[in-house]
């Protein structure tokens, strides 16, 4: 019997998380081993860290139908969070990743019957270019995608709703623009960029954003609502810090905590997007390495209002975000002072 048991609380569980090794999967794996439960991660890559907390790790990836169904097999909840990132590849190796992955995964729990599954997507599924304020999860998709993420991110989304209709329970959540300390994405990006960024636009847009403490939280507050809850199967919630922010307010404050100056200088966001087209046809056309300095996709992200209303989160999940955005900006000035000591 578990200590969990003992005290009269929640059953431990088997839980498998897709992508264990990365930021928003390591988090929750930290939480769930606290808890008590027996951790599973699918991963391409071996993580000495996983070892050291007890943590089974499958190696391969998501793409290999056989490689999932081994994963999966025997767990009582799975968390997919594994995808392939913005803002640029090549179509197939998002499809491969998030589509084709996806499906398998999906696959996998109606082979062995697995009680639950949360999925994590993004807002971007929605995104259209165009101010998005205040809104909910009824939003549609938008008629045109300018990247291939939110697309295959939507496709995927679409493929764990139709699963729901086969009798797999399963929540779909939506976080936005993850951060905090160890973050692989988002922040070493901008601070690679610090010298040479520009604003883009007017910048009075609003954002929202979560920190990953919070993201991880609401993500096993979604596995366990499920449990108890099962109508719930089939619902798609955003899930952020629930303070819209001035996103060059936000970069200019992340900029701060790693010692960096604010962002001087702005560029019309007609012209970065025009910047952006004509990268995107260069490096499609000459096949190039790496990545445009500028996107469609990302002109338009860091130009436009686009903050939510996470009221069903609420409802439903009971999430409320326990580390505001001024606490984590905290934590993440004091790790990013600890890489360098």
């Amino acid at each position: 019997m578990t200590t969990n048991q003992s005290r009269g609380e929640r059953k431990t569980e088997k839980v498998l998380i897709t992508g264990g090794g990365g930021f928003l999967g390591s988090a929750i794996v930290r939480r769930l081993i606290d808890r008590g439960d027996n951790v599973r991660s699918l991963a391409r890559n071996f993580y000495p860290e996983l070892k050291s907390l007890g943590v089974d790790q499958v190696r391969g990836d998501l793409s290999s139908s056989d490689t999932v169904l081994k994963a999966c097999d025997d767990r009582d909840v799975i968390f997919h969070t594994a995808a392939k990132p913005p803002p640029w590849g090549k179509y197939n190796d998002y499809y491969q990743t998030n589509v084709v992955g996806t499906q398998n995964v999906v696959d996998a729990c109606l082979y062995h019957r697995t009680p639950r599954l949360v999925y994590t997507s993004t807002p971007s599924v929605i995104f259209n270019g165009e101010n998005l304020e205040g809104i909910n999860e009824s939003f549609p998709y938008p008629a045109k995608f300018n990247a291939y993420y939110p697309m295959t991110k939507a496709m995927a989304e679409q493929r764990v709703i139709q699963a729901t209709q086969q009798n797999l329970k399963a929540i779909i959540l939506r976080p936005h623009e993850i951060w905090g300390p160890e973050d692989p994405h988002f922040v070493p990006r901008l601070l690679a960029r610090a010298k040479k960024l520009k604003q883009i636009g007017a910048g009075k847009n609003l954002v929202d954003t979560i920190y990953i403490d919070n993201a991880a939280d609401a993500h096993i507050l979604a596995a366990d609502k499920l449990k108890a809850h099962p109508q719930l199967s089939g619902n798609i919630y955003f899930i952020t810090q629930d303070e819209p922010i001035s996103a060059w307010g936000m970069i200019n404050a992340i900029l701060k905590a790693a010692g960096h100056g604010p962002v001087k200088g702005r560029i019309p966001f007609r012209v970065a997007w025009l910047i952006g087209a004509v990268l995107e046809f260069i490096y499609k056309k000459l096949g190039l390495s790496g990545e445009p300095q500028m996107t469609r996709f990302l002109a338009e992200a860091v130009a436009t209002s686009h903050w939510f209303d996470i009221s069903a989160a609420k409802k439903d999940l009971g999430y409320r975000p326990k580390v505001t955005t001024e606490e984590g900006l905290k934590s993440l000035e004091a790790w990013l002072k600890s890489q360098h000591e």
